[in-house]
């Protein structure tokens, strides 16, 4: 089947890609990895001997990140409803992550403890209506938020893609009554053309 005019300019755009050559270059499984990189190396959200929760984890190159700037110490809880490869000293789960069963497994791997960080670069699958796309990345972003307010210590850092549209205003305020400062980042390796930004929770309220 003959590919389309977009979807040969979207693969033209990627064999471009310098972040795409990078991520080859240095390991990666994807580029959205300088996208974190990036993010921490403004706000220094990583440390060593954190507890960290990774929602939409695969292919797994924020994982692979966080292990970098962590080290040996702490650790790294992935969940996405794709399956990924095993990267050492991260500890995955995969199911969809609107399912309670799924989240039950999840939080049987932090044993009742509270993470430091929670990342999320999640997206649903695309359908082509925007109005559809965005009530679903809303609703992904609503879910990653509650689990924040649930699992994410006093004090520690919630880090999430959010599409910019219909509900976004709404979730911008709802993450200022959680944390206390929300800040919006735009890094480089975020296509120009790409409605998603990062809000970062700064010091979630106690």
């Amino acid at each position: 089947m003959a590919r389309s005019k977009t979807s040969n300019a979207w693969l033209q755009e990627h064999v471009n890609d310098h972040y795409v050559h990078q991520a080859q270059k240095d390991g990666y499984r994807a580029r959205a990895a300088y996208k974190l990189l990036e993010i921490n190396e403004k706000d220094k959200l990583i440390r060593p001997g954190m507890w960290v929760a990774d929602l939409g984890a695969a292919p797994g190159s924020w994982c692979q990140v966080a292990r970098r700037l962590m080290g040996e110490s702490g650790r790294v809880f992935a969940l996405d409803i794709l399956d990924m490869d095993p990267i050492r000293g991260v500890e995955f789960v995969q199911g969809d992550f609107r399912e309670d069963e799924v989240l039950a497994r999840f939080l049987e791997l932090l044993d009742g403890r509270l993470v430091d960080l929670a990342i999320c670069d999640m997206a649903p699958n695309i359908t082509g209506n925007a109005v559809t796309d965005q009530a679903r990345s809303m609703y992904l972003c609503e879910l990653a938020l509650d689990f924040s307010r649930e699992h994410l210590k006093p004090g520690g850092h919630f880090l999430v893609k959010v599409f910019q549209g219909s509900g976004f205003t709404e979730y911008l305020e709802a993450m200022r009554g959680e944390f206390a400062s929300v800040v919006t980042r735009k890094p480089k390796a975020s296509r120009d053309r790409s409605s998603e930004v990062y809000l970062l929770g700064k010091g979630k309220k106690g």
